[in-house]
């Protein structure tokens, strides 16, 4: 049972004088999730998992960008904590509503500022006028989010920049047969517990599990994509996978990349398209004529995972026709390229302007080392130090409200450590600088190396490329002439080997960032077992002061548990007295 008002939502704006009102019952909201833990059938198996409305995908949002929206999540189950962050999109003028643990919001370990179960939360989102593009919704809690999530459009006011009939969707997924609580602790254990491979990868939800029996498989779904013959669809590519580098291709159909991470790019042809865990793209394929089809109606979407121990290859369709009976190909119709290093990269260009800043612009480096610790547990560290879900005890942006020194960065600390406070495992930016960042990929204490795909909270970055060994910013600048690097919200930081000596350079990525939104960020490997394992930090932008720009009693619901109105001791025997508030201007 639910009580009103619950939950609390602030918009942090410099815009005039605010003003603040109070969600009562009457309050409707723009768009409402619920939240279950229940059997679902996926790759033919079933699997306890963490659904929105009961669906995996679960319903696909379309707002407009321009416009304010008020997303209201029931978390409806009975034993589990929830968030819900909204991928790729910039939560700067509302920090309280990126759903991110122990940043803003939530944690799993003790179990502060998340939703509870049987309460809700109402996430105030703004959608940027430049925003239109590919995201998605997913929860951030554990490893809740490899079913809990769905995709995110948002859409011109006006007409797009490029011209197509119709748009379609490839959500792509992971599936496990493990339920998350046996992986989450599994990676937690000691001695560790691997997950696993994926046992799937899911297209729009639908797939085949490798562990079915051949003679099972016949009867297992496969996802189909209807298409008219000569039209031009934008298809849009979301890489909601936990774990899975996908790389996949269309039978007898070439595509063209018109956007990354929300935002367009110029065009750029393609045969098959590689997606990190996070990554979005959309990309304009131009279907067959009737002549071109010679009777044909139905083309293989094949998918490949990437940089992993073993290979799962999965199928969908691309239908011109009726869906009709369809048998998963003995012999597999095309022949995907290995792993790209460095796919698109130096590549892709913006469609307009985009204030890219050079070398000389740059005012610090910040080098982000991530290396793999094996010590009977398994931990993923940043310059040397592991997420933990235990620290900080409060998220850090109640800590700037609460002017607590434990959990706020210091900055003169960090710029002299390289970048990172190791008191707070945080990395302070003042407003105005004009980072590098440098995330360097370093052979594990046993010599082994991996592929992540990391996502950068709060603010897109410009992507300037990637490269093996240990980055050199001149050879790189050297690369980029010519060129006009796009924003980017998760990149991969590839291998290029698969095994080196333990703590050697084995690969980079590199960002830059105009620090102009201040906040409280995190920047996280988005293969969500590396997330788990360690593999994240937070970014604190600005001052405090910045920070801050609602006096604390204003955002007072936001600094305990529950809200203002409930203790830990009433919350451990079932108050919901959450309250429910939000800033206009």
């Amino acid at each position: 049972m639910f009580f009103g008002p619950l939950a609390i939502l602030t918009r942090l704006s410099t815009l005039g004088a605010a003003k603040l009102h109070v969600h009562d019952r009457s309050f409707v909201p723009d768009q409402i999730l619920r939240v279950t833990a229940q059997n679902i059938t996926q790759g033919c198996l079933s699997r306890y998992s963490v659904l929105v409305n009961g669906t995996f995908p679960g319903p696909e949002l379309r707002f407009q960008e321009g416009q304010t929206r008020w997303i209201r999540v029931y978390n409806d189950m009975s034993d589990k904590n929830l968030t819900m962050h909204w991928h790729g999109l910039s939560m700067a003028a509302y920090p309280f509503s990126d759903g991110t643990p122990q940043a803003s919001q939530a944690s799993i370990n003790p179990f502060p500022w998340p939703i509870p179960p049987a309460h809700y939360f109402d996430y105030e989102l703004h959608f940027e006028s430049d925003q239109a593009g590919t995201y998605f919704y997913h929860s951030h809690v554990g490893f809740q989010g490899v079913s809990c999530s769905g995709p995110l459009i948002i859409e011109e006011r006006t007409r797009p920049p490029y011209d197509y009939d119709g748009e379609r969707t490839v959500y792509l997924s992971d599936f496990f047969n493990e339920t998350d609580t046996e992986i989450s602790e599994g990676l937690a254990a000691n001695p560790f517990v691997w997950s696993g491979e994926t046992n799937a990868v899911l297209i729009n939800g639908m797939g085949v599990s490798n562990t079915l029996a051949q003679s099972d498989i016949s009867s297992c779904p496969l996802a189909t994509i209807a298409v008219q013959p000569g039209k031009k669809y934008r298809f849009r590519f979301i890489g909601a996978t936990a774990l899975s580098f996908v790389s996949l291709a269309f039978e007898g159909h070439n595509l063209s990349v018109i956007e990354a991470d929300g935002g367009y790019t110029k065009s750029v042809n393609t045969s098959f398209m590689q997606v990190g865990p996070g990554q979005r793209y959309s990309a304009l394929l131009t279907t067959k004529t009737c002549d071109e089809l010679q009777g044909q109606r139905r083309f293989w979407i094949q998918t490949e995972t990437r940089e992993r121990p073993t290979l799962y290859r999965g199928y969908a369709l691309l239908v011109y026709s009726d869906e009709c009976d369809i048998q998963v190909p003995t012999t597999p119709p095309l022949t995907l390229p290995n792993t790209t290093l460095g796919w698109l990269d130096y590549e892709l260009r913006p469609l307009a302007p985009n204030d890219f800043p050079s070398l000389n612009e740059v005012t610090r480096r910040v080098t982000i080392t991530v290396q793999m610790i094996v010590n009977g547990t398994i931990t993923w560290t940043e310059n040397g130090l592991p997420w933990l879900w235990t620290f900080p005890s409060k998220p850090y942006l109640v800590n700037l409200y609460e002017h607590d020194e434990s959990g706020i960065p210091n900055y003169t600390s960090a710029v002299a450590n390289g970048g990172m406070d190791d008191r707070t495992r945080a990395f302070p930016a003042k407003v105005g600088e004009v980072l590098e960042i440098v995330i360097q990929n370093t052979g594990a204490t046993s010599g082994g190396l991996d592929v992540h795909s990391f996502h950068a909270h709060g603010a897109h970055v410009y992507d300037v490329g990637a490269g093996n060994g240990t980055y050199d910013a001149y050879a790189n600048e050297e690369r980029l002439r010519g060129t006009h690097p796009v924003k980017r919200d998760t990149t991969v930081l590839y291998r290029y080997e698969t095994k080196t000596n333990p703590g050697a350079d084995g690969g980079w990525r590199a960002w830059r960032l105009r620090i102009t939104e201040p906040g409280v960020w995190m920047i996280h490997c988005h293969t969500l077992q590396h997330m788990i394992m360690g593999m994240q930090t937070v970014w604190v932008f600005g001052d405090t002061a910045d920070i801050l720009k609602l006096p604390k009693p204003q955002v007072e619901g936001y600094l305990n548990y529950g809200g203002g109105e409930c203790s830990l001791i009433e919350l451990s025997v079932g108050c919901q007295c959450l309250r429910q508030v939000h800033m206009a201007t």
